[in-house]
């Protein structure tokens, strides 16, 4: 089975730009900002800072793994290093969230910003073979200001890989219908609708999620678990949700693997991707995600081939295009 994932032709739909930065690069960085910041210059001590006691506590790791970007080169080098380790796990496909807010608070100039991740972007396709896209998400515990920013790069800006308009972060003390406006304006410009949602709380900030801010997609989106109504709604209405197992054990949000409830919403019918989140943060990969899934729901090849079908179809591709990458997968999985 491990070898039958690692050639199947996938789509990565909820993976984080800076949260995929490979141990070398961090360390490579943080030697570069050596004595400011708390961030170990030895890869082999990154594994060990990458241990979370909860949720709270990732968010503040990943900010002071932010807090190393501080050039376009920087992320420029990592955009295109995120590309190259996804390609070698035979990813088609991605959608990166993307949070320019952070750089730019940090003296990056947006359109340097912007530049500097198409710039990887095309140069990945080309390169690589792996076509890249982003969602611009709002880092839910900068408030409104950074909403506010988030959505202003997104419009005046619009790097031509931009395809969807997100919310990340913290969800306690951050209710989704305060940026509601945002959203709309996100929505009315065209940009696609993928928040957070559902990860650390309960199905209210689902419905939330829906109701208010028109999610196509639900990043996490696992408490849908406990309301089968929200599941049977998620289901009626093909409203995916982009599943990080391994993410939510580390995070903590979930107990354990054995207690993840992907089994549960995939029987109740509703449209799950499986995805990789911050992969070397969590210690994983998107082909280790998908060998969890396939234990967990009892996949065999065909089953798992579908499960990576049903990531092309949840995702922003075009119709011809999600049409010829379900064609290659099941031109492999047969």
């Amino acid at each position: 089975m491990e070898t039958f994932i690692a050639g199947l032709p996938k789509v990565e739909l909820h993976v984080h730009h800076v949260g995929s930065a490979s141990p070398r690069i961090v360390a490579e960085l943080a030697a570069r900002h050596e004595g400011r910041t708390p961030v170990p210059a030895d890869p082999a001590a990154i594994a060990e800072y990458f241990v979370f006691r909860d949720f709270a506590h990732f968010v503040e790791i990943y900010l002071s793994v932010v807090d190393l970007i501080r050039e376009p080169e920087d992320v420029r080098i990592l955009t295109f290093e995120v590309a190259r380790e996804l390609a070698r796990q035979q990813v088609r496909y991605a959608e990166l969230t993307v949070t320019p807010y952070s750089h730019v608070k940090r003296g990056i100039p947006a359109p340097e910003f912007c530049a500097a991740i198409e710039d990887a972007r095309v140069h990945a396709e080309r390169e690589l073979g792996i076509v890249l896209r982003w969602c611009f998400d709002i880092p839910g515990e900068a408030g409104l200001p950074a909403a506010e920013e988030t959505l202003r790069i997104a419009l005046d800006e619009r790097p031509d890989g931009l395809v969807s308009f997100g919310l990340g972060g913290p969800e306690i003390g951050v209710p989704r219908p305060q940026f509601k406006p945002y959203f709309d304006k996100a929505r009315a410009a065209g940009l696609r609708s993928v928040p957070h949602a559902g990860e650390t709380t309960g199905p209210a900030t689902i419905w939330d999620a829906i109701r208010e801010l028109g999610a196509e997609r639900i990043g996490h989106g696992i408490a849908a678990a406990q309301d089968p109504a929200l599941m049977a709604y998620l289901a009626e209405h093909r409203i995916p949700l982009e599943v990080c197992p391994t993410s939510n054990v580390r995070t903590r949000a979930v107990a354990s693997l054995d207690e993840h409830p992907l089994p549960v919403l995939r029987d109740a019918g509703v449209l799950v991707t499986v995805n990789s989140d911050d992969p070397p943060m969590f210690g994983t990969t998107l082909n280790d995600e998908y060998a969890v899934a396939a234990r967990l729901l009892g996949l065999d090849e065909a089953g798992v081939a579908g499960l990576a079908k049903d990531a092309v179809a949840a995702s922003f591709l075009g119709p011809a295009e999600q049409s010829r990458l379900a064609a290659e997968i099941d031109a492999y999985g047969g």
